[in-house]
C-alpha cells in the first residue's frame, strides 16, 4: 500500500479486521460489566473521554497468558477467553468476541493493563530471566579479562538467533500502536461515529520525529565527542551526550562546558557502567541516590543505563525528566523484551523515550552491516506510524573511517527527511518536554471551530482519526 508522509497528507493505518457483531438478540448473553475509560488511550490520543470508554467482562482468570485481538497482534494480561503460557500456543484471538452494550465496545480483557504489561514488558518469562542473570553475573565477573575481538565473539553467538524470536517482532515491534488503533475504530464503530478529533502527535504536524544520542563509553570516546558535533553541526542535528560519572572516565567542568554551550545535551549513562545497577536493590538504592546527584551537578534532565539494562518498577528513585533505557524490540541487548511501541510513554512522572532502531554497534559488530539500510527499513516503519525515531551512535565506535561514513550517511538522510517535512529532528529533552505538554492539552468546541489548549498550544495541531472501512486514517489541520 503506498503510505503519504508529506506534512500535509495523510497516513492510513491498518489494524487487524474488525469482526464486532451488533447483534441486539445477543446483548443478553453479556455478563455484568465493568466499565473502564482507558488512560492509554486518552495518552494516546489526548482526546475526549467518550471514546475511550469500554466494558469488560467481570470472569477474568487470576494469572495472566498470551491471547490474540486480531490475527497478527499479540496481547499478555488476563482475557475471560482462553489464553495460553507461552506465545506458540496463543492462538485465541478475543477480536472475534467483541461485542457491544449500548454504544458501548465490550472486551474481554482490560485494554490499560495488557497496554501496561507489553510496555512495562512483564511478558518476559521469569525463568528465562533468571537465567539469563546468572550469565550476565558470570559474564561481567570475567569481562575485564578477555579481548575485545573475544567478547565479540561471544555476543555474535550469543544473538545468533535473536533476530528470529517471533516476538516482540524485529526490525520494529508496533503492537501497542495497532491495539490502540484497534480500539479506537471498535469505539467509533459502536458510537456510530466517523472521526476522532485530537491532539496530533508531534509539534506543527510533523509526521514523525527522530533524535540522535551518543552514549560514551571510554576515555576515546569521550576525546572524540567535539569531532562528532562538528560532523551534527554540520547537518543542522543536535543530538545527546550520554556520559558515564564514575570509574569509565573524568568527566570534566570544562567537558560540561563545551558540550552545553555548543547548544548539545548532557545527560547521565549509568554510575560506572558496570552492568549491575539493577542487580539489588539496596545497592540500587544507593546508586540512583549517586546518579541524581551527578545529574544535578551535570545539569541533565535524562538517563540511560549502561547496556539498556532496566527495571521500571524502581524508576521512583531517580529524579529525572526522561529516561531512554527500554528498547523497541530488544532483540540484541543483553537484557531480553521490548516495550512494543515506537511513541514516547509516561511511566510515573518520567517520559520514556524508547530505543526504536538498532544501535551502531549491533549493526556493525554483531550484524556485519555497513550501510544504512537497515535504518532506513527502520525509519520507514516507524514513520508509517507516526512514531519516534530514535539512534544511539557511540562515539567510540565511528572512530574508523569506514563506520563514520555510514554516520554521515545517516546524518545525510535525517537531513533530507527533514527538509521534505517528514520529521521533527530535536533533542530528547525537546521531545521530553513537548509529550508532557502535549498529555496536558484539552480540546473544546466553539461552533464549528476546534481550539486546544494547554501550554505549548501554538505548536499543537488538530488531527482526526477517521475510519475508513476497518482501518484507521489519520487527517491533520494545517
Amino acid at each position: 500500500m503506498q503510505v503519504p508522509l508529506g506534512r500535509k497528507g495523510e497516513r492510513i493505518a491498518s489494524p487487524n479486521p474488525l469482526r464486532m457483531s451488533f447483534d441486539r438478540s445477543a446483548m443478553s448473553t453479556i455478563p455484568q460489566l465493568g466499565n473502564v475509560t482507558s488512560s492509554a488511550l486518552l495518552e494516546a490520543y489526548c482526546c475526549s473521554e467518550d471514546l475511550c470508554q469500554f466494558g469488560v467482562t467481570p470472569d477474568q482468570p487470576k494469572q495472566a497468558g498470551f491471547f490474540r485481538f486480531g490475527t497478527d497482534t499479540i496481547c499478555y494480561g488476563q482475557c475471560s477467553g482462553e489464553q495460553a503460557d507461552s506465545l506458540e500456543e496463543a492462538q485465541y484471538d478475543a477480536m472475534e468476541d467483541v461485542q457491544v452494550d449500548g454504544d458501548v465496545p465490550v472486551l474481554l480483557f482490560n485494554p490499560d493493563e495488557v497496554i501496561h504489561n507489553l510496555r512495562g514488558e512483564r511478558y518476559v518469562a521469569e525463568s528465562l530471566e533468571a537465567e539469563k542473570r546468572l550469565l550476565h553475573h558470570a559474564y561481567y565477573f570475567v569481562r575485564p579479562l578477555l579481548p575485545v575481538s573475544f567478547r565479540r565473539h561471544l555476543q555474535r553467538f550469543r544473538f545468533r538467533s535473536s533476530r528470529d524470536r517471533s516476538f516482540p517482532q524485529w526490525p520494529v515491534d508496533c503492537t501497542v500502536e495497532r491495539i490502540q488503533e484497534s480500539l479506537l475504530a471498535l469505539s467509533l464503530k459502536a458510537k456510530k461515529r466517523q472521526c476522532l478529533p485530537f491532539v496530533w502527535f508531534w509539534p506543527e504536524n510533523y509526521p514523525a520525529c527522530a533524535i540522535v544520542t551518543h552514549d560514551v563509553e571510554t576515555k576515546a570516546g569521550l576525546d572524540a565527542c567535539s569531532s562528532l558535533m562538528d560532523l551534527d553541526d554540520s547537518f543542522g542535528i543536535k543530538s545527546s551526550f550520554q556520559l558515564v560519572p564514575e570509574k569509565r572516565y573524568r568527566v570534566s567542568d570544562a567537558i560540561l562546558s563545551m558540550i552545553q554551550e555548543r547548544g548539545f545535551e548532557v545527560n547521565v549513562h549509568d554510575l560506572n557502567h558496570d552492568g549491575h545497577l539493577y542487580s539489588d536493590r539496596a545497592e540500587f538504592m544507593r546508586r540512583a541516590r549517586e546518579i541524581n546527584r551527578y545529574a544535578r551537578g551535570f545539569k541533565a534532565e535524562g538517563f540511560r543505563a549502561g547496556a539498556m539494562y532496566r527495571n521500571p518498577e524502581w524508576y521512583g528513585a531517580f529524579e529525572f525528566s526522561y529516561d531512554m533505557s527500554v528498547p523497541n524490540a530488544g532483540h540484541f541487548e543483553a537484557q531480553a523484551g521490548g516495550c512494543c511501541t515506537v511513541r514516547p510513554y509516561f511511566i510515573g512522572p518520567l517520559v520514556e523515550l524508547p530505543l526504536t532502531t538498532t544501535q551502531d554497534y549491533t549493526l556493525f559488530h554483531i550484524l556485519g552491516e555497513y550501510s544504512i539500510e537497515r535504518w532506513k527499513q527502520q525509519i520507514d516503519l516507524i514513520l508509517r506510524r507516526n512514531g519516534l525515531i530514535s539512534f544511539i551512535v557511540h562515539p567510540d565506535y565511528v572512530i574508523e573511517k569506514k563506520a563514520r561514513e555510514v554516520y554521515v550517511s545517516l546524518l545525510r538522510y535525517l537531513a533530507q527527511l527533514r527538509e521534505d517535512g517528514k520529521l521533527w529532528l530535536a533533542k530528547p529533552g525537546q521531545v521530553a518536554r513537548w509529550w508532557r505538554q502535549r498529555q496536558e492539552t484539552t480540546l473544546t468546541q466553539d461552533g464549528q471551530i476546534l481550539k486546544i489548549h494547554g501550554s505549548g498550544t501554538e505548536r499543537a495541531r488538530v488531527a482526526s482519526a477517521c475510519l475508513d472501512g476497518n482501518s484507521v486514517k489519520y487527517r491533520v489541520e494545517n
